[in-house]
């Protein structure tokens, strides 16, 4: 069993048993923030509970990025809402392999409010359609809220200063072509943080969707003595986060704000090309 990871069938059988996960679909469309819900409705795993991208996994856009994290206090409202508790696993899930938002959510319960059990399912939704999943329309009842209060961990992420001064590797999840600045779909300015290397998240992934084996990521991911991981907004950099962690390598920081806060400083230098 990998410990972030659960498949279609874990899934199901877990569901059934004495000790079911608390299930969120995190389904997202970059530039329509009301598609994430809309998805939901339209069909999703059993019991699940919807987890916005942009009001529970983000802060207002601005000078942190176009996805910067939310305030301490706002997102333990979100966790209480849903009624995440460390005594009850969670899934997470997409229909993007995790990369929009199942791996950005593992990231903010696990690695930074510190949950102890939390696992993306390995494929997101078409796994579990293919496995021969339901898929109800509609709501769910409302969970019963929870009163737990993290202890966040704030050396899990770093900010634009540390990446600017310091010397850690710093891998960018975004495609190719944004790294070198010939195409930016998203952001005012193409390019990339200087001494980066690219790993785009979707290379994490198999022709099926679903991850690559441990080793064939633990081959082929940069490495590096400390590694910070960023991509356009602080989303799809968790995935690679994630990456290492099926790896089983040592966890990159997260630079939360990621190119989208770069950029807002004119002082901070660019690079193009490879």
């Amino acid at each position: 069993m990998n410990e972030v990871l659960i498949d279609a069938a874990e899934l199901a059988s877990a569901l059934k048993g004495d000790r079911p996960p608390l299930v969120l679909d995190c389904r997202a469309r970059l530039g329509d923030p009301d598609a994430g819900e809309r998805l939901w409705r339209e069909g999703h795993v059993p019991g699940s509970q919807h987890l916005d991208l942009d009001r529970d996994l983000a802060g207002p856009p601005g000078e942190g990025g176009r996805h910067p994290l939310p305030d301490q206090a706002a997102f333990t409202a979100v966790i209480r809402r849903l009624g995440i508790t460390p005594e009850r696993p969670v899934v997470v899930y997409d229909d993007m392999g995790g990369q929009l938002a199942a791996a950005r959510a593992w990231w903010m319960l696990a690695r930074w409010a510190g949950h102890p059990e939390v696992r993306v399912l390995d494929g997101g939704l078409r796994a579990w359609q293919d496995a021969g999943g339901e898929l109800p329309l509609g709501r769910e009842p409302a969970p019963v809220p929870g009163d737990w209060t993290p202890r966040y961990r704030d050396d899990a992420r770093v900010g634009a200063e540390e990446v600017f001064s310091g010397r850690a590797l710093k891998v960018d999840a975004r495609a190719r072509e944004r790294f070198r600045g010939e195409a930016e779909p998203v952001d005012p300015v193409a390019g990339h943080i200087p001494g980066a290397v690219c790993r785009p998240s979707a290379e994490n992934l198999d022709a099926t969707g679903r991850f690559k084996a441990a080793e064939l990521l633990d081959a082929e991911l940069p490495e590096g003595e400390t590694v910070i991981a960023y991509c356009g907004s602080g989303v799809t950099a968790c995935h690679d986060i994630l990456a290492y962690a099926i790896a089983g390598r040592p966890l990159p920081r997260l630079y939360p704000g990621s190119w989208s806060e770069w950029i807002r400083d004119p002082a901070r230098p660019l690079a193009t090309g490879d």
